[in-house]
């Protein structure tokens, strides 16, 4: 009965001895106790553990660029990477990228205040319509998918603006435009790093414009005699 009734009194002691000299061992491995750990709490979408860049100096190169910060998306698909030089103002306050691939592939990723049929089905093709007509508007989980016979798009509203990832047909299948889309998302500062054009180098940028895209319309190539490529 004696030894029952101090073994619960021992065990407190055994296991401050015990975490004491754990601690001793560390610190004496580490030669200093006041090392900080890496906060990794900080990693955004980007995945990027790195300190982030000093906010107000993304803000002062969103501002030279003509860009909004907040407007800025990136994505991601196999294959693809984005186009710096593509990186540009859409409108008054939106933004526009082209992401290719070798084989001369582009998915588009435009960010712009548009009305809401712009984004949906509900009222017919989207506003200044497509010179082709639709051949598929459908729901497709949180997004919108549109397509003509030579062009498609995913469209979702975030807010007031319309995110929309685009390509067209024969470059882009859908499988690969609808896993940009779905990867799409706004960018942190790690990414906006990336993104924003350097300090001194973004006057006058705009997206990449191809000499065969007509002004209007889904985007489709003009294959006309005389386009230029």
């Amino acid at each position: 009965m004696t030894s029952r009734s101090r073994s619960p009194r021992l065990r407190p002691l055994l296991l401050t001895a015990t975490l004491t000299t754990t601690l001793a061992l560390a610190l004496a491995a580490t030669g200093c106790g006041t090392e900080p750990v890496p906060d990794t709490r900080a990693a955004g979408p980007s995945g990027s553990a790195d300190p982030a860049p000093d906010r107000a100096e993304l803000e002062a190169r969103a501002s030279a660029a003509q860009l909004v910060a907040e407007h800025v998306w990136v994505t991601e698909a196999a294959g693809y990477a984005l186009a710096r030089q593509s990186v540009g103002v859409l409108g008054d306050d939106g933004f526009g990228s082209v992401y290719t691939e070798p084989e001369g592939g582009q998915i588009k990723l435009s960010v712009e205040r548009l009305p809401h049929a712009d984004a949906d089905c509900t009222d017919g093709p989207a506003s200044g319509s497509e010179q082709e007509p639709l051949v598929t508007c459908e729901r497709d989980g949180e997004q919108w998918y549109r397509a003509t016979e030579s062009g498609h798009a995913y469209a979702r509203e975030q807010g007031d603006l319309v995110v929309t990832l685009s390509g067209t047909r024969q470059e882009v299948d859908r499988a690969t435009l609808r896993s940009a889309a779905l990867a799409a998302h706004r960018a942190d500062d790690h990414e906006l790093d990336q993104v924003l054009p350097p300090v001194g180098e973004t006057a006058g940028r705009q997206p990449v414009e191809r000499g065969d895209l007509p002004p209007v319309g889904d985007g489709a190539p003009n294959n006309d005699v005389g386009a230029s490529g």
